[in-house]
């Protein structure tokens, strides 16, 4: 609570992408703005054995530039792009955390596999050259929470820490935990967000094997195609995105920059499948309701929602109903984007990512399209912004995610002087 008794508030003042896209907060968003897939052929290993053979990846990164040499031998990608994220995201929000008091900075993160991909790259050097071959850091490489807890390390962060590991909705639900731990007053500054690198062969072909996957392979930059009628499934991609979540007062006297306020939480499960939606939508209606609910917020006040738009023929009309049941005939006025088009699905990264496009979007009055969408489905038949995007400055926005397992989750956003 704050000094009037009520509960605190909680703003974004730092965002922090690592994406296919773009790597930082400028060159992110003048990717968003080109409206471009990075969509492509698998280069990071052979993917001849499966049916899909295309991936959203990132090709520039070095993690020696937000790493010392000997830190970036100890982890796995998914935690470097985890720290990049974070030094990216502090850095945008013009926070001394070496000033800070450490017991009131915390980090939470979310990943689906975690450090999957140096578990395999390590197991088939013990098959060539035994255990005097296997990294010894391999224990602490593969484990999700090396996530949070590397960024503890690497900034001094002793507040609340803890890494999630609930499939694609993992960077909603750290986020929506790290705001909760502000409103309630266990800590000051959260960095929150998601973070993925899960692609090797075991855990690339473990989604292709189910069929899962687009397979449109001779044309790459159209695979990704939430809501429309010839999606035949998710792209798989990588990366990071982190948020500086700050308890609002303190924000204001430090004149740091504010793009949102985090408003609302909610999560549920559908307790039906591990792959499969629950089909009439119901628990993600229900997810929606919840934090528009925590929020105070009514749904005819909302103008845009970044949706799950997996690309996949299940998901995505089972969103739309969700949508619908939340919002009656205001879902028709409300502004959708789905916008995995552009970097394909990075699984628990990519809930964190699509909450820094809800809070760009109300700090710069634009939405992003849904890339490649041609031809919606008429299951589909929402306000979708397609072409180059659409200029509108949303006082009150959405961000959905679902996942693997039936989670749900969303959070709500708020222009910071509504």
């Amino acid at each position: 609570m704050d000094s009037n008794g009520k509960p605190r508030r909680v703003v974004i003042t730092g965002v922090g992408p690592l994406t296919p896209i773009g790597i930082g907060l400028e060159p992110f968003w003048q990717g968003l703005r080109n409206a471009a897939s990075a969509v492509g052929p698998v280069e990071r290993f052979d993917p001849s054995p499966f049916k899909s053979r295309i991936a959203a990846e990132i090709r520039d990164f070095h993690p020696e530039d937000f790493l010392e040499a000997r830190r970036v031998r100890r982890l796995d990608r998914y935690s470097q792009f985890a720290v990049a994220a974070t030094r990216m995201a502090l850095g945008d929000a013009e926070l001394d955390w070496a000033r800070e008091d450490s017991d009131r900075v915390g980090a939470m993160m979310g990943t689906a596999l975690g450090g999957i991909a140096s578990a395999e790259e390590q197991h088939a050097r013990f098959v060539d050259g035994g255990t005097a071959a296997v990294n010894p850091a391999l224990a602490l490489m593969v484990f999700p929470g090396a996530a949070s807890c590397n960024i503890a390390i690497e900034f001094g962060f002793t507040g609340p820490n803890a890494t999630n590991g609930m499939s694609c909705a993992s960077g909603t639900i750290a986020i929506g935990e790290a705001f909760r731990a502000v409103r309630r007053g266990d800590a000051d500054v959260m960095v929150a967000g998601g973070a993925e690198a899960p692609l090797a062969p075991l855990s690339f072909g473990a989604f292709a094997i189910i069929r899962a996957m687009s397979t449109r392979n001779d044309d790459p930059g159209s695979a990704s195609r939430p809501f429309d009628i010839g999606r035949d499934g998710f792209v798989m991609g990588e990366g990071a995105a982190v948020l500086i979540l700050e308890e609002r007062q303190r924000a204001v006297a430090r004149g740091a920059p504010i793009y949102a306020e985090v408003v609302g939480f909610g999560t549920s499960n559908d307790a039906h499948h591990m792959t499969a939606p629950l089909p009439d939508g119901s628990q993600a209606a229900r997810s929606i309701k919840m934090a528009l609910a925590d929020a105070a917020v009514a749904p005819s006040e909302v103008s845009y929602i970044n949706a799950h738009g997996s690309s996949t023929p299940l998901n995505d009309p089972t969103e739309v109903s969700a949508i619908k049941r939340v919002f009656g005939d205001h879902a028709y006025r409300v502004a959708l984007s789905g916008t995995k088009g552009y970097y394909g699905h990075a699984l628990g990264a990519s809930g964190a990512i699509e909450a820094a496009i809800c809070a760009l979007a109300i700090a710069r009055g634009w939405l992003p399209p849904t890339v490649n969408l041609t031809t919606p489905d008429p299951a589909c038949d929402l306000d979708l912004v397609t072409g180059s995007g659409r200029d509108l400055a949303p006082l009150i926005t959405v961000s959905n995610s679902f996942g693997f397992g039936g989670i749900n989750a969303a959070l709500v956003f708020r222009h910071p002087d509504d």
